[in-house]
C-alpha cells in the first residue's frame, strides 16, 4: 500500500530562482518534494540549494529565507572566496602536490607516460601536447594513484595504533567530502587530498579509521582521534580552509 501511494505522488519540481537577502542579489536552486516536511537550506561549492514540502506555501519560504538571510551571505562568500582558480592544463602552469607546488613541464613524445617529479618539476610526456583533456587524463590517473598509496601507507600506520581492523580502501571525488568510513569498514578519501601536506592527510585518515571505533561525533569518538593525533583540533581548522569536510 505504501509503495502504491508513494508512486502516486507528485514528482520532485526543481527551479531556479533569485531573491535579494541582507542587501545582495542571491541565486538558488528549489526543490520540492512530497518527502519533506520542513524547508531545508545547503550550501556547498554549488551555491544555495533550498528543499522544501511540495505544497509549502511561498509565505514560509521567504520567511526562512529572510530569517536565515545573513547566514546564507556568510556561507556563499566563504565557499567563493576558497573557491580553487581553474586549473590550466599547459606547460609552465603550477600544480599542486603533498602540500608543496611544482611546475608542469609537457615534453613532446611519441608515446604517453605517468609523470615524473624531478625537483620543482612533474614532467609529462605525451604524444599530444596541444591536448589538455589527454594531458589531465593524464596527470588524473597519477594523482589517483599516487594517492591510493598514500592512504593504504597512513591506514597501515595508524590502524594498529588505533586497534582498528578497516576493510577496502576506495578513492572517493566526492564534492562536499574529504572522507567517509561504512559500518563494514569502507574506508572512502577523496583523491584531492594528495594537494595537501602530510599532517592532513594523516588527520583525515584517523578521523575515518576513529568511525571503525565510535560511528558518531561524540566526545568517546575525540577521544579516540586524540589519542593519536593530540593535535587534532588545529589540523581540523586548517583543513577547513582546503574546503569541505572530513566526513562531519
Amino acid at each position: 500500500m505504501l509503495k502504491m501511494l508513494r508512486r502516486l505522488m507528485p514528482p520532485a519540481v526543481v527551479e531556479q530562482r533569485s531573491i535579494q537577502l541582507a542587501g545582495k542579489p542571491v541565486t538558488y536552486t528549489l526543490k520540492r518534494t512530497s518527502r519533506r516536511r520542513s524547508i531545508g537550506l545547503r550550501i556547498d561549492d554549488r551555491g544555495l540549494t533550498v528543499n522544501m514540502p511540495l505544497r509549502a506555501s511561498e509565505k514560509w519560504l521567504r520567511s526562512v529565507l529572510e530569517e536565515k538571510a545573513a547566514w546564507v551571505v556568510e556561507k556563499l562568500e566563504s565557499w567563493q572566496a576558497r573557491k580553487p582558480s581553474q586549473q590550466n592544463w599547459t606547460d609552465g602552469e603550477t600544480i599542486l602536490y603533498r602540500g608543496e607546488h611544482f611546475t608542469l613541464r609537457i615534453i613532446p613524445s611519441l608515446f604517453d607516460a605517468p609523470p615524473q617529479l624531478h625537483g620543482t618539476q612533474l614532467i609529462v610526456h605525451v604524444s599530444e601536447i596541444d591536448n589538455p583533456a589527454l594531458i589531465e587524463k593524464i596527470l588524473m590517473r597519477w594523482y589517483r594513484h599516487q594517492a591510493l598509496q598514500l592512504f593504504t601507507e597512513c591506514i597501515g600506520h595508524f590502524a594498529p595504533l588505533m586497534k582498528v581492523n578497516p576493510g577496502e580502501i576506495k578513492i572517493s571525488s566526492a564534492r562536499t567530502q574529504w572522507g567517509s568510513c561504512t559500518t563494514r569498514g569502507t574506508v572512502r578519501l577523496n583523491w584531492q587530498l594528495i594537494k595537501m601536506p602530510l599532517h592532513l592527510v594523516d588527520y583525515v585518515v584517523v578521523h575515518e579509521l576513529a568511525h571503525l571505533r565510535e560511528m558518531n561525533h561524540s566526545a568517546a569518538f575525540w577521544a579516540v582521534v586524540e589519542s593519536v593525533c593530540p593535535d587534532y583540533a588545529k589540523r581540523r581548522a586548517e583543513l577547513r580552509k582546503w574546503g569541505m569536510s572530513s566526513g562531519e
